[in-house]
């Protein structure tokens, strides 16, 4: 749990910086793995060094400290990285409002009221999917693409066929680390401001550099670059190409025209207006286009699997071995379940302790909107979880989006920002909980368990 806590708190960190930077935080379970695996199996290597006695370090501990980290940095992009620093009084002026509609509008950051709001909101998502573990992972076997590629890798570590290449993992993840951190060491002797050294090196010449078309040799972009798909890089390229490149010279051309000329650029009553209301309109058609493209995808494929029974499926297979060991990774996986009566008065508790402190923490929240956001979170949690098992999507974000518009249209124009903000801040984080550790347990516990019959897998199955 220490090596949890300090893996977790690493990754936030780089998470937040991704998330205030780019916007875009890619799937890190993968590099949570493998950072865990370094960090204990060089502990115990330290201790055998030293004559300590200790336990080996076994894949469950390995997965464990993986989940726990991805749950602490999933926390911190699910409202630090967006909404909650969105509440202040100088993003609220910035967007070209007056001081006197001030009041009621903005809340600036405070470590009290963001720690309790946060505490409030982020176990009721867990609780309301626990009943429904076993219809995600066992009858309907979804596949939770990035969750099974950490259970591969974990495999991988803690066998005797992957010791080899978990040894060159290790090296280079060294190797590549050590590069980074000293480069960055080095960048920081040239750095005496804002756009100084080689935080924007002019590439392509300055008159580009005005344009925002400059090379940061930060190696955070090229890591995030790495992890995500050609595919968004290539959008991100076009985009910014497009934009910055195109759009935004020619509408500045328009000054005095389309807006005023005597006022910064940076109101939105000037060209960041145009901005802000463009992109805005590109993310929501954007989001709302995957948005029903997974639910379309996740209502074809339950019906397909609930016209079908479990039984004829086995039977499809003609392995009698393949549903033998089936059978006993589900007796594993139900012998480990959490109550489901534990789970309903724990999400109950969750949300009579929501209802009360919510409303305190923002007055522009009524306590009956955090009553529909509980009540609609169990439903909107299973078609989040299903899609995820299906296309390894979240749209917990997507659905933060719409239900940011929607709390703001109820509470009206006096209190509408910060009841958007926070409102979609708590569906957001209602439905940010899927399956993806389960189905991570599911792979690295499961992995030898008929060979060797792992004692710790029903303990560890009923802790997590």
């Amino acid at each position: 749990m220490v090596a949890a806590l300090l893996i977790g708190f690493l990754f936030t960190v780089i998470v937040m910086k991704i998330a205030l930077t780019t916007g875009q935080v890619p799937t890190l379970n993968v590099s949570a793995a493998l950072i865990a695996f370094l960090a204990l199996r060089g502990w115990t290597r330290a201790l055998e060094r030293l004559g300590v006695a200790h336990r080996p370090f076994t894949r469950q501990e390995n997965c464990v400290i993986e989940t726990c980290a991805v749950a602490c940095y999933t926390i911190a992009f699910g409202g630090f990285g967006s909404t909650l620093l969105g509440m202040d009084k100088k993003t609220y002026e910035q967007a070209g409002n007056s001081a006197a509609n001030l009041l009621g509008s903005y809340k600036n950051p405070g470590f009290g009221w963001m720690a309790g709001f946060m505490a409030a909101i982020s176990f009721s998502g867990l609780l309301s999917l626990i009943p429904l573990r076993k219809v995600l992972v066992i009858d309907y076997k979804l596949t939770y693409p990035s969750g099974t590629a950490t259970a591969i890798l974990i495999n991988g570590f803690h066998s005797k066929q992957g010791d080899k290449n978990s040894k060159m993992q290790v090296r280079g993840f060294l190797k590549y680390f050590g590069l980074s951190f000293i480069w960055s060491f080095f960048q920081w002797f040239y750095t005496g401001g804002d756009v100084c050294g080689f935080v924007q090196f002019p590439t392509f010449g300055l008159k580009a550099w005005k344009q925002t078309f400059y090379f940061d040799f930060s190696m955070t972009y090229v890591g995030a670059g790495m992890i995500c798909s050609h595919i968004v890089n290539v959008s991100t390229l076009l985009g910014a190409i497009l934009s910055w490149g195109l759009l935004w010279p020619l509408i500045s051309k328009q000054k005095g025209e389309w807006y005023p000329a005597n006022i910064p650029e940076s109101s939105m009553k000037s060209l960041y207006g145009y901005k802000a209301f463009l992109c805005i309109a590109l993310i929501i058609g954007d989001g709302m286009y995957h948005f029903l493209k997974v639910l379309s995808v996740t209502i074809k494929s339950l019906h397909e699997r609930l016209s079908q029974k479990r039984a004829s499926n086995r039977v499809a297979n003609g392995d009698e071995m393949v549903a033998l060991d089936d059978l006993q990774r589900d007796e594993v996986f139900n012998g480990g379940s959490f109550p489901a009566w534990a789970a309903y008065a724990g999400y109950a508790s969750l949300s009579v302790i929501a209802v009360v402190t919510i409303p305190i923490m923002f007055r522009q929240i009524k306590w009956y909107y955090v009553i529909v956001a509980y009540v609609i979170a169990p439903l909107l949690g299973f078609a989040n979880s299903y899609g995820t098992g299906l296309t390894d999507i979240n749209m917990a974000y997507n659905y933060g989006k719409i239900a940011l518009f929607i709390f703001s249209a109820w509470a009206g124009k006096d209190n509408g920002v910060i009841a958007g903000l926070a409102g979609g801040t708590l569906v957001k984080q209602l439905r940010l909980r899927h399956w993806e550790p389960e189905r991570l347990l599911e792979g690295a516990i499961w992995a030898d368990l008929p060979e060797h019959g792992d004692p710790w897998c029903g303990g560890l199955l009923r802790v997590a």
